[in-house]
């Protein structure tokens, strides 16, 4: 269900990209001259930009929808929310009536993005690889306290036994002394 929105706009703006350019335009102008930065052959331009993001909304969504990858894809259609919401959806910058009906479509997005976040966090019942990485540790640890333990105890029982043996063989000798012959 939370994928539905981004397949389903994703394909509209895939086939008429026109339609979301010059609202784009705010996010791809100041991105745009990081793009060329970074690799000259990337493209920068406000329309190819806008398909580029409508198809990955429109894989990430259906691999949210499938339950594969479900993590990663959740995390990129939460990160391409962002710029999306703060460039369609300036609510502060709006006249009445406009602005309430923009505030309401930024907070349905807020909605969104919180809801992408918890899949994105989401273990299915598995413990994160955090926690079962510092108890694995834990777990370890305690091993080698109990083995050095173990090793204390066994070292102090062959130390008592040897000091045992010692003092029967001391005892020996001193009576095969005091015999006769």
């Amino acid at each position: 269900m939370l994928a539905s929105i981004f397949v389903i706009s994703g394909v509209r703006i895939v086939v008429d990209p026109d339609s979301r350019v010059a609202t784009a335009k705010k996010v791809t102008d100041r991105v745009a001259p990081l793009l060329t930065k970074i690799d000259p052959r990337l493209p920068n331009d406000a329309r190819t930009l806008v398909r580029l993001k409508a198809g990955v909304d429109v894989v990430a969504g259906l691999l949210l929808a499938s339950g594969k990858l479900t993590r990663p894809a959740a995390a990129v259609l939460a990160a391409n929310l962002v710029p999306t919401t703060i460039a369609g959806h300036p609510f502060w910058s709006l006249p009445q009536p406009e602005r309430r009906q923009q505030e309401t479509h930024f907070l349905k997005n807020l909605g969104l993005l919180g809801g992408l976040l918890l899949a994105a966090a989401d273990t299915q019942g598995k413990p994160s690889i955090g926690y079962r990485t510092s108890h694995a540790a834990h777990r370890s640890q305690r091993t080698i306290e109990q083995v050095v333990n173990r090793s204390q105890r066994s070292v102090k029982r062959a130390v008592k036994t040897a000091q045992r043996e010692a003092k029967i063989a001391a005892r020996s000798a001193a009576v095969a002394r005091r015999l006769p012959g």
